[in-house]
């Protein structure tokens, strides 16, 4: 008898399934933050891009939310998923991704500078520690996952109200939000020690960095419960002996 997949169970396997990547960009991150504090010429490298975000401000958030949330990832899906070829959807998943992933990028701006304004622009233990718990496990359960599961399940319902509706319940939270949450924590706790060890000005930059990974593993885990993965697809999982038993 097959083992049935639970939602957190897939939220587990995800996370697992996407160790190797998520440990490549947590060494990638931390190699930027040792060069930043041990490598001058990275440093100046690094406080150029600080400076250019510092003057362009919002405008830099924006397009660079853009960019890496919508932009990126859908070049990537059409490269090695579907072989080259555009599809309708592409540009229908980037007018969504577009404005969903610059609104999320500006309020993690926000939120950025909010504590460091609370807690301090310091890289000490206590405030790095103090941020990252407020940042995942306060505003990750409380807004962004949320956020990301119903803003996701609204389009794959094809942007009816009427059937988000019944999915607005604590069952779906815990269904769905809580094993996204699971791989999160996996991904972004030790990513998020990196970001808050950086002065304000950079860590808006390395978050962006970090979203494109992240766009796609959500992606495809919110696809994955609305049975919308392509059957010419390479999942990052293998899931699809499950998907009858999800449904019921």
């Amino acid at each position: 008898m097959s083992r049935r997949r639970t939602p957190w169970l897939i939220g587990w396997e995800a996370a697992k399934a996407n160790a190797a990547p998520a440990f490549v960009l947590q060494s990638v991150m931390l190699a930027i933050l040792l060069a930043y504090y041990f490598h001058p010429p990275s440093a100046a490298l690094l406080n150029a891009l600080a400076d250019f975000k510092q003057r362009h401000g919002l405008t830099f958030v924006l397009i660079a939310s853009v960019i890496v949330g919508a932009l990126l990832p859908e070049l990537f899906v059409i490269m090695f998923f579907q072989r080259g070829r555009i599809r309708l959807q592409n540009a229908r998943n980037f007018v969504f991704n577009a404005p969903f992933w610059a609104f999320d990028g500006f309020l993690v701006n926000l939120m950025y500078r909010a504590m460091a304004e609370w807690l301090g622009d310091r890289a000490s233990v206590p405030i790095v520690a103090a941020k990252i718990c407020l940042d995942q496990f306060g505003y990750n359960p409380f807004f962004a996952a949320p956020f990301g599961i119903w803003g996701y399940a609204w389009k794959n319902a094809e942007y009816s109200f009427a059937k988000l509706r019944p999915l607005l319940t604590c069952q779906y939270y815990r269904e769905h939000a809580l094993p996204v949450l699971v791989a999160t924590w996996a991904v972004w706790i030790p990513l998020m020690a990196v970001i808050y060890s950086l002065p304000l000005a950079l860590q808006f930059p390395l978050f962006a960095l970090a979203l494109a990974f992240w766009v796609l593993m959500m992606t495809y885990m919110t696809n994955r419960f609305a049975g919308k993965i392509e059957a010419d697809a390479e999942l990052p999982i293998s899931v699809a002996d499950d998907l009858e038993e999800l449904k019921r």
